[in-house]
Order: C-alpha cells, then sequence, then structure tokens
C-alpha cells in the first residue's frame, strides 16, 4: 500500500523522469485503478520561461499535459505494480491525446493542481481524463492514452 503524500523523492521511484522535467511535486490523493490528485507549483525559476515568453511567461501547455500525464503515470503505475511485477524507473509512453482544451494561462507564482481520473484499466494500456486546475478555475484538459511500461 501507498503512504500518502508522495514527494519528488517518492515519485522519482515510480517514474523515470528528471529535472527540469518532471512537472509533478507532490501526490497528496491516490485511490488506486481510479483517482489520484497531484500538483506542481510553478517558480519564476522554471527553464521553459526564458523562451516562453521572457516578457510575459506563461507554462506551455504541451507541458501542462504533460505534467498531467505523468501524474496519471503514477497512477497507473503504482496501481499496476500492485498487481503484477513491472520494472521500477520503466516508461510509461502516450499513445493518444484527445479532447484537449486551455481554458487559461499557467503563470510564475501558481500551483497547478492534476486531477486525473481512470476511464480504462485493467491491462497495461490505460485511459485517463485529466484536469489541470489553479485556484479552483479549470488551466486545461485532456483525455490521455498511454502504455504502462
Amino acid at each position: 500500500m501507498v503512504e500518502l503524500p508522495l514527494y519528488v523523492e517518492d515519485i522519482k521511484k515510480i517514474l523515470p523522469h528528471r529535472y527540469p522535467f518532471l512537472l509533478v511535486d507532490r501526490i497528496t490523493e491516490l485511490e488506486l485503478g481510479k483517482r489520484i490528485v497531484g500538483f506542481k507549483c510553478v517558480t519564476v525559476n522554471e527553464p521553459f520561461f526564458q523562451g516562453h515568453f521572457p516578457m510575459e511567461p506563461i507554462m506551455p501547455g504541451v507541458l501542462i499535459i504533460e505534467g498531467m500525464a505523468q501524474t496519471g503515470g503514477v497512477l497507473g503505475r503504482v496501481s499496476v505494480m500492485e498487481t503484477e511485477e513491472i520494472e521500477p524507473g520503466n516508461a510509461t509512453f502516450f499513445m493518444a491525446i484527445d479532447k484537449v482544451k486551455f481554458r487559461r494561462p499557467v503563470v510564475p507564482g501558481d500551483q497547478l493542481v492534476y486531477e486525473i481520473t481512470a476511464l480504462r484499466t485493467g491491462s497495461r494500456v490505460w485511459k485517463v481524463e485529466g484536469k489541470a486546475r489553479v485556484d479552483n478555475e479549470v488551466a486545461a484538459e485532456a483525455q490521455l492514452v498511454a502504455q504502462v511500461g
């Protein structure tokens, strides 16, 4: 059983991502095979803000989606590890990204909360629905399909 919260060092034991591409700082809720909540504290020191955009820093939408995917990857990997042997650190790969919508910009100082709900599980292919929120406002949403490695 997983003890919450999961901090960055715990997440690094589950996912192969590392700085500067690990985009989830903490997992605060986890219901195996069903849902997960995690977050990222967005700081002005993020490397992508140097070029996106220097005078008006906005977190790239693709990185918000990646953060949702990483959070969903923790859900999938931990859920599968409870029932099967899989190697820690093996990659989980995107297969599809659907119904993506960006609703508001994410800027330095925001806390991005990822809420991920499983839509289809039972094998190594998972489909999840994700919302990324800032101050209870939806910043982005998408459906993601991935193969859990």
